[in-house]
């Protein structure tokens, strides 16, 4: 095996080696053009997370979401165990495991389980289909629901105690209605603005915006930046099923069943789209998305639960440069990579739904050669 040291530029020099075909940064690296022909590198965990306690096992997990302190946080459907699967808590008991986890779990970089909780109480209406997970930048843990009659969105301390709910279980409106959701999907909440974007949803086919502490409507929009359902612009296809913020304001949304991806300012702006394997039918190819921590955030991680991939795109112009995963049940595979979520150290966290059952993390290596898409 060859050792060769080289300098990058990328608007500072940094040291790396090349080690066979993996470039391990040695010094920061803050961009990649498409010219260089690289991409991010990663190598799954095998053994993250650690087994639950209690005899507890996920059910579908359906977010993942990396608070600032780099804890990982997984929602799971305890009501998808099968019986087989939860036969310890059946009368009498089937077999000797295994009982549902609770639906929030709290892991921290290594694997280990820190708090569970979740699950109905007094005073919120708890999604029958949990759905989405968000930690914001004051801590406040937010998740949404898909069932048919999921129509809220709440909001935790991050020990689950209830702080607010937006939206009401069972009522609905449509496109345009500013206080009733459509089985939400999940949220982004800006720092700079305490504004909470809401990708609703599975029901309606718009982002809505709300203020982060009171709950009040502040705007909404569709496809394009237009209003849902104007004439002569292709809506969001249901779902929309994400929205992430970057550090300089742009706004990525998941159209998941038009395979696109579209760009918008915060205020509603359309500034761009990218499609990611366009030919992809079924459930869509863009299902969820997460931007690489470098300083520019050079890079836009794409879930693709149809063609079970993650996809790496360079985020200025959406091109495709590499991608990880397969259908397959081994560690690195995937059955319905649902959700991603990245560290600050450039770790990828992923979450299945369907059988898929369960959380993977996949630690950044560098960058290196970017192999064919």
């Amino acid at each position: 095996m060859t050792t060769r040291r080289l300098w990058l530029a990328a608007g500072t020099l940094a040291l790396a080696t090349v080690v066979g075909l993996t470039l391990v940064l040695t010094g920061s690296v803050t961009a990649q053009r498409s010219s260089d022909g690289v991409a991010p590198r990663f190598q799954v965990d095998p053994w993250w997370p650690k087994p639950l306690p209690n005899n507890w096992l996920m059910g579908q997990a359906a977010g993942v979401a990396v608070d600032r302190h780099d804890h990982v946080w997984v929602i799971q459907r305890p009501r998808t165990l099968t019986e087989d699967e939860r036969g310890a808590t059946l009368t009498p008991p089937r077999s000797l495991c295994c009982a549902p986890a609770p639906a929030v779990l709290e892991f921290d970089v290594d694997g280990n389980l820190l708090h569970a909780w979740g699950g109905p109480g007094a005073g919120y209406d708890w999604p029958l289909s949990e759905h989405g997970i968000f930690v914001d930048y004051q801590d406040h843990v937010w998740i949404g629901g898909n069932h048919q009659k999921d129509h809220q969105v709440l909001k935790f301390t991050r020990d689950g105690k209830f702080l607010l709910q937006i939206g009401k279980a069972d009522v609905t409106g449509d496109d345009n209605d500013p206080v009733h959701l459509g089985r939400p999907a999940n949220v982004s909440v800006d720092p700079a603005t305490n504004e909470l974007f809401v990708a609703d949803g599975y029901k309606n086919h718009r982002v809505i915006v709300f203020d982060a502490q009171t709950g009040a409507y502040k705007r909404h929009w569709g496809a394009n930046g237009r209003p849902p359902g104007e004439t002569g612009v292709k809506p969001f296809g249901n779902p929309v099923h994400c929205v992430r913020l970057a550090r300089d304001g742009l706004l990525y949304v998941c159209d998941r069943a038009n395979n696109r991806i579209q760009v918008f300012r915060k205020d509603g702006t359309f500034v761009k789209a990218f499609v990611v394997a366009p030919a992809t039918r079924g459930g869509g190819s863009v299902w969820d998305l997460d931007v690489s921590p470098d300083a520019p955030q050079t890079w836009l991680y794409n879930a693709d639960g149809e063609n079970n991939h993650v996809w790496t795109l360079l985020r200025d112009n959406g091109q495709v440069v590499s991608k990880f995963g397969r259908n397959g049940r081994q560690a690195g595979h995937f059955h319905w990579v649902h959700n991603l979520a990245v560290d600050s150290k450039g770790n990828i966290y992923t979450t299945e739904v369907d059988t898929g059952k369960r959380a993977q993390k996949f630690v950044f290596k560098g960058v290196g050669p970017a192999e064919q898409p």
